[in-house]
């Protein structure tokens, strides 16, 4: 009799500590497999903002979502799902439900928004991971995922096109050199690693007619626009904010009359794909008429009569010597 006493006993003291401990004690811990993180876009502008999403693919009560972000790059804006606390390029967003404030939470967001000082193709990415997971009466517990969860993103400016511009003043006359500049330029154009300038003749007066577009390296040796392009072989950088390159140049022309020149840049990395280009058309011999200057000025429809002054005064003149002479010989 005293053994059955003593099981139950021992069956009452285990239903007891069961009651206090089970879900402590008993608490499983599984892997949250159905977690995502998604990002609003993959490629944007300075100043727009981008939305990371995480998605726990089950209601949680509680979790921590950590993100690390270039902080050169990105701005964090605000976070909805928890507390955030920004922190280094680093966001830590954390959430515990209770009976008494809140609801369990599939998912949690935070917001970023790109630095408007960025002016080249920027890549990057979000690195998450995920902590202290439970779900909402703390009877299942998940592993934390360590391994971070890797977000790629491109912050890409709104880049100008570049424009190329052939400026030179006063009159170009055969056979004399004649200082120009090549200008390339772009309020925020886009970075290339080597771009080289060619040039060719279009147009001359005549089949005889020879052109020069000389310029000289940075060891001082002579260049040939026309023949060798401008730049190493393999290209030159070009890009970023307010570019302005400006390439002196002594031009020669054989002939008076039109000449053409086609000038291009081109990107030696993209089998030499044109990038700008432009025709410029250039009078030899003779100035450049602008446009201003071929206005017509209004020709007044009645011109004044030539001498009217004149005659008035003659007339004035013979008056006062006659009444001279009258006056003479009367006495």
């Amino acid at each position: 009799m005293k053994k059955i006493y003593f099981l139950i006993g021992m069956l009452f003291l285990t239903i007891i500590l069961f009651m206090q401990f089970g879900t402590t004690v008993f608490a499983q811990e599984t892997k949250l497999d159905s977690a995502e993180i998604n990002l609003s876009k993959v490629k944007i502008a300075p100043g727009e903002e981008v939305v990371l999403t995480t998605s726990f693919g089950r209601a949680l009560g509680a979790y921590t979502v950590t993100v690390q972000y270039d902080k050169d790059v990105f701005d964090y804006v605000r976070s909805d799902g928890g507390e955030a606390s920004n922190q280094d390029g680093k966001v830590i967003l954390t959430y515990y439900y209770s009976q008494n404030q809140g609801n369990p939470r599939t998912s949690a967001t935070i917001t970023f928004k790109a630095k408007t000082t960025i002016y080249a193709d920027t890549p990057t990415d979000f690195s998450v991971t995920l902590t202290g997971l439970s779900n909402p009466d703390n009877s299942e517990e998940y592993e934390d995922i360590t391994e971070p969860f890797k977000k790629d993103i491109l912050v890409q400016p709104k880049y100008v096109n570049y424009n190329l511009k052939l400026e030179y003043t006063g009159i170009i006359l055969p056979n004399l050199e004649k200082n120009m500049n090549l200008i390339t330029e772009s309020s925020l154009g886009k970075n290339y690693d080597h771009v080289r300038l060619i040039a060719t003749v279009t147009k001359t007066p005549s089949k005889n007619s020879t052109v020069k577009l000389l310029a000289l390296d940075d060891e001082d040796a002579q260049v040939d626009l026309l023949h060798s392009g401008w730049g190493e072989e393999g290209g030159y950088k070009l890009g970023g904010k307010d570019v302005k390159q400006v390439l002196a140049l002594r031009g020669e022309f054989s002939e008076i009359g039109n000449y053409t020149i086609h000038v291009k840049l081109i990107d030696r990395d993209n089998e030499d794909k044109t990038i700008a280009e432009k025709d410029f058309n250039i009078k030899v011999g003779e100035e450049e008429v602008r446009e201003e200057e071929t206005s017509k000025e209004k020709v007044p429809t009645t011109l004044p009569k030539a001498g009217g002054i004149a005659n008035t005064a003659i007339t004035i003149i013979f008056i006062t010597i006659a009444a001279a002479y009258l006056y003479l010989t009367k006495k």
